[in-house]
């Protein structure tokens, strides 16, 4: 099971009649992450008309939906933002959005389209990336079967993220989840038994 996310923090701007939008998008893994990206883009932009906010948290384990209109008219605001989030399909992800107002009322449709615009942009700048469950082993082996078990890794899926040189060569080899048990035995088979085996923990990328 994967899922998709942001790879970094993403900012556009736009004008509206006069009125200023700068959308914030970033990466949170727990509500306390999203809420305190919240609270420092309403820090830094304090002088703001607004500062609209939605994150959703989605890992598996945990679960939350929250948007703010923070003083725009109810749902005219944060609830479009989430819904940019929703239909995307992400999870962890939270989004602020600043207006200064310039004067020039947008009515409710203007106001939905902007915060809408500006959270699509923020979220396109940031990148879109599918994260995967993970597993991990470790191998060990003598160092005449190093291309024989590098290279049978990496044809199958497998990635090496650590490596030991000692008396044996240890890989430590990551997979997506449900690939590390078969990587393991086509391992043993491959090199006639000659390699040690042992499961690491997962984790998720």
């Amino acid at each position: 099971m994967g899922y998709k996310t942001i790879r970094g923090v993403g900012t556009a701007q736009l004008i509206v009649k006069k009125s200023v939008f700068i959308g914030y998008a970033s990466p949170a893994n727990t509500e306390e992450e999203a809420r305190g990206f919240i609270g420092k883009i309403k820090a830094h932009h304090s002088d703001a008309t607004h500062n609209v906010s939605a994150y959703l948290i989605n890992d598996g384990k945990n679960f939350a939906v929250r948007y703010d209109d923070d003083g725009e008219p109810k749902g005219s605001a944060g609830k479009p933002v989430l819904k940019v989030i929703q239909n995307r399909g992400l999870s962890n992800v939270v989004v602020v959005v600043t207006r200064y107002f310039g004067g020039i009322k947008l009515g409710y449709g203007g106001l939905v389209k902007a915060y809408s615009d500006a959270a699509s942009l923020a979220i396109e700048n940031a990148g879109i990336v599918e994260v995967h469950e993970t597993e991990r082993f470790e191998v060990a082996f003598p160092y005449n079967l190093f291309h024989k078990v590098r290279s049978t890794i990496e044809e199958n899926g497998g990635r090496v993220v650590g490596e030991e040189y000692g008396e044996l060569v240890k890989f430590t080899v990551e997979t997506r989840k449900g690939e590390a048990e078969p990587l393991m035995e086509l391992l043993t088979e491959k090199t006639r038994g000659r390699v040690r085996l042992r499961p690491l923990f997962m984790r998720s990328l």
